[in-house]
């Protein structure tokens, strides 16, 4: 097992216990006595990571912290503890996007199996991410003209009808394009379309229709 577990708990002898727990079963290990340690070293999710985290905790709960970390733009995953569990607070955390709420004590399975949960959660958010990127730059190398051919043939535009919008030619169009599909790495319309809706450009697949 690998990973960043980050424990935020006020007390001393549970962190010290899930923290021998967690690094005996290869995790590394960060402790917290509070929200605001937590907030004052704050994780830039740069690894392999997820949040335990006390629902009752001096200062700012366990969910007032949830809901800062939101603002803040942290995608670390977090998985509740408590001792005492309660349906409304459990629905509340679950509702705002934790990975997992677990009752003290928890037994050894029960933790490794939600702190895998969310460390699988947030490696595929950043492999989304990478990939998102990646799509941006790409993007980033079209010229403005190149941007609105792509921009207008992700909607089902022909080349004509592209060039009659633009004023260009079908054969300066057809050039356009192949040039965009050169940058951006892709061989047919199909991915270029994906890679349009990926990039945020196209809302859905499904708007996918061809121009009147």
């Amino acid at each position: 097992m690998s990973g960043l577990v980050h424990i935020v708990d006020d007390d001393e002898s549970f962190r010290t216990a899930m923290e021998r727990r967690l690094k005996q079963a290869g995790y590394q290990v960060e402790v917290y006595p509070s929200a605001q340690d937590l907030l004052d070293r704050l994780p830039d999710g740069s690894e392999s990571s997820c949040i335990l985290l006390d629902v009752r905790i001096p200062g700012l709960s366990g969910p007032q912290l949830q809901e800062r970390l939101g603002e803040l733009g942290s995608t670390l995953p977090i998985v509740f503890l408590t001792g005492y569990a309660d349906v409304q607070t459990t629905v509340r955390v679950i509702k705002a996007g934790a990975e997992d709420f677990l009752v003290k004590p928890v037994t050894s399975e029960d933790l490794f199996a939600a702190v895998e949960r969310a460390l699988a959660r947030q490696r595929a958010a950043r492999g989304q991410r990478d990939k998102l990127d990646m799509v941006r730059a790409r993007l980033a190398r079209l010229t403005p003209r190149e941007r609105e051919v792509f921009e207008r043939v992700i909607r089902g535009n022909t080349n004509k009808q592209v060039g009659k919008t633009l004023g260009a030619t079908e054969r300066t169009i057809k050039a356009h394009r192949q040039r965009v599909m050169e940058k951006l790495q892709v061989q047919t319309l199909a991915e270029l379309v994906s890679l349009g809706e990926r990039a945020g450009i196209l809302g859905d697949i499904s708007d996918f229709r061809p121009a009147n």
